[in-house]
């Protein structure tokens, strides 16, 4: 019983000993310490919050832009067809040969390419 009663003083005498002015003031930068490593977490969250959002609008960005660029390209093929080429340069009074092209020669003989 004796030994009992004497480590619940000592137990007592600890908590009393860290709940004193002195010992509290002397954990003072370690509180600090913590409060700022709270802090740099509360703002690491942020930050990982607000790369999240970027990287899914670029990566919406991305989508919309290769959805534009498939669409432009099927656009250009369709365009650049021998029959479509045709049709747009009627209006500039171009006609598709229907003999075959001529190929000139150098006359002098010189072969200076």
């Amino acid at each position: 019983m004796e030994a009992i009663n004497k480590k619940e003083k000592e137990i007592k005498f600890h908590w009393k000993r860290w709940l004193n002015y002195q010992s509290v003031v002397r954990q003072i930068p370690f509180f600090l310490f913590l409060a700022a490593l709270a802090v740099v977490y509360i703002y690491n969250g942020h930050y990982a919050d607000k790369t999240i959002r970027g990287i899914s609008k670029t990566s919406k960005e991305l989508k919309e832009l290769q959805y534009e660029y498939k669409t432009v390209k099927g656009e250009v093929m369709f365009r650049s067809k021998q029959s479509e080429l045709s049709e747009a340069v009627k209006p500039l009074g171009l006609k598709e040969l229907t003999t075959a092209p001529v190929i000139l020669m150098d006359s002098t003989g010189n072969d200076n390419e």
